[in-house]
């Protein structure tokens, strides 16, 4: 069975590894929604424009009127964001937009750079609007830093679930967003994604153990980096150890690692892996290359054309409360769920 190999902060965000970059957990019990698919509550004691801290359970974030965060740019690297309850307005700057969530995600490749809004607005008026997602940042090699932007819908029928069962009948339901596990094969990445060589040995799964559950992680390539994060619940014993609380276990990737759950509410983990691009990172803000020199010359680029414009109205905008989930792409072509 696998060993631990360490583990890594699993806080607001997580601690990752090559070649992933970044992961957040967001998990906001908004009210019910007012007239502007803003919170109908007050927003008096919130820093608006930079709203992190959590009050009452729930962030407006960079938003001042809809939660979310208007404009901003990126460069060198993919945006996974996986909608688990709640919607999110995407808009950018090719004139691209979608509607998504209850399960879809959403698989950016930034590229050569694109500037993006991602509100969370609140559609029902009549009772809560619980909004949770992933976000994930999944670097790109220097070959392909600079290619075109692009985004790939995984709307949730297409992606596979499944429920195993131990000995004991307990179960664990797994989610497979990349990476095939067994015969569960997620929808291919976007072209240009490290995850679509199949040497990168890419895998993004999300796991809910019932307590006492046992499951088997296979064994993955030797020299992946594999880590398996303990979101909430009652917590997980692997490999001989127990973990109480939100952390990221770095697991030996070349050995199967047999997971048990511990007594209390449902165990949930997220499964982040892949091989190592191995470059060097130069992150800075929005943006992440391989030299200073590089980000240097994204922000005079960014400054110079605005990669695109942008084409709305505002800075933060959101589609009507009819609109349902949908995407319509660079070109016009539209697309829905089912």
């Amino acid at each position: 069975m696998a060993e631990i190999l360490g583990t890594k902060r699993a806080g607001f965000p997580f601690e990752t590894a090559d070649p992933f970059l970044f992961c957040v957990h967001h998990d906001d019990a908004y009210p019910r929604g007012n007239a502007q698919m803003g919170p109908d509550a007050s927003l008096a004691g919130r820093r608006l424009g930079q709203d992190f801290e959590g009050k009452d359970g729930w962030r407006m974030y960079h938003g001042r009127a809809v939660p979310g965060f208007p404009s901003h740019p990126h460069r060198g690297f993919e945006t996974v964001t996986v909608a688990r309850r709640g919607f999110i307005d995407h808009a950018d700057s090719l004139g691209a937009t979608a509607r998504y969530g209850e399960g879809d995600v959403q698989w950016m490749t930034a590229g050569r750079g694109i500037v993006h809004a991602e509100m969370f607005p609140l559609l029902h008026g009549d009772r809560d609007n619980r909004c949770e997602l992933f976000q994930i940042w999944l670097n790109l090699p220097a070959s392909s830093k600079m290619v075109e932007p692009h985004f790939s819908m995984f709307w949730s029928p297409t992606i596979p679930r499944a429920t195993f069962s131990d000995a004991e009948g307990r179960k664990t339901a797994v989610e497979v967003i990349a990476g095939a596990l067994g015969p569960l094969i997620p929808p291919a990445p976007p072209p240009a994604s490290w995850a679509s060589n199949a040497d990168a040995d890419v895998a993004i799964w999300t796991l809910m153990m019932e307590p006492g559950a046992t499951f088997e992680l296979p064994a993955a390539r030797p020299g992946t980096n594999r880590t398996l994060y303990l979101v909430r619940g009652g917590g997980l014993e692997v490999a001989g150890r127990q973990f109480l609380h939100a952390v990221g276990v770095a697991l030996q990737p070349d050995r199967p690692a047999r997971l048990q759950a511990l007594p209390g509410p449902e165990t949930e983990l997220l499964l982040l892996q892949g091989r190592p691009i191995g470059e060097p990172v130069v992150q800075h803000g929005p943006f992440v290359m391989n030299t200073v020199a590089e980000i240097q010359q994204a922000y005079r680029d960014y400054q110079t054309t605005g990669f695109g414009g942008w084409p709305w109205p505002n800075e933060a905008p959101v589609h009507p409360r009819d609109a349902g989930r949908f995407a319509k792409h660079v070109g016009g072509r539209v697309e829905r769920p089912g």
